[in-house]
């Protein structure tokens, strides 16, 4: 069987879920193959084209459609759910947020920002405001599951740590970590909630809210 472009991105996702971003180079994707590297470069002329090829990939199988707010939905409710979308999107993969963060021209990530930027647009909010709200949005998102994914992965994430010197140094970030969470807030409340005080200061700013 001839080997195609969707066989080589397939198996570029196995070895990403396998070994992260540091580990998918197209010698080693080659081998999984079983072809020479040259091969690939009729699919693929260089790494940064299978990066590009994996994002639209990653990013494809959280949005093989995407739809604009509903009549009479809220473009702010709209905008969250499209966020955390690409939030489960990035998170699926380790190094997800890497991957669309180096990509260069993908797809599937302009095709969203068209969406998002026509939706609010046909809102009435003025092109200009549209855009820097969905590029904050999208870039929060993208930044907020980079330290998620980036975070130390130490069996003992408290080793070598004093908590009672950092707790002493920094008592307000401390107790204000604890007051969040003490009431069962999770990871994923964090995100709804700084995304919904970005949302908020558009709001502020964009005009009609409907």
């Amino acid at each position: 069987m001839a080997l195609d472009r969707r066989q080589i991105v397939t198996e570029a996702l196995a070895l990403l879920d396998a070994d992260g971003l540091d580990g998918v180079t197209l010698r080693r994707l080659a081998a999984r193959l079983g072809v020479q590297q040259p091969t690939l470069y009729w699919h693929l002329p260089n790494k940064a084209s299978l990066i590009t090829a994996i994002a639209d990939a990653i990013l494809e199988a959280e949005f093989p459609e995407m739809l604009p707010p509903k009549p009479h939905e809220p473009w702010q409710a709209w905008l969250v759910a499209l966020a955390e979308r690409l939030r489960h999107a990035l998170l699926a993969h380790p190094d997800g947020a890497r991957i669309i963060s180096t990509s260069q021209a993908s797809l599937r990530m302009a095709a969203i920002s068209e969406l998002a930027i026509s939706s609010l647009v046909a809102r009435e909010v003025p092109l200009r405001q549209a855009r820097l709200i969905v590029l904050t949005v999208e870039h929060f998102t993208v930044g907020h599951v980079l330290e998620e994914q980036t975070r130390p992965q130490s069996t003992d994430p408290t080793q070598d740590f004093d908590l009672e010197a950092f707790t002493n140094a920094y008592p307000t970030v401390v107790a204000g970590i604890g007051e969040y969470f003490q009431g069962g807030r999770t990871p994923d409340d964090l995100f709804s909630d700084c995304l919904g005080v970005i949302i908020e200061g558009a709001t502020a700013t964009a005009g009609p809210t409907s």
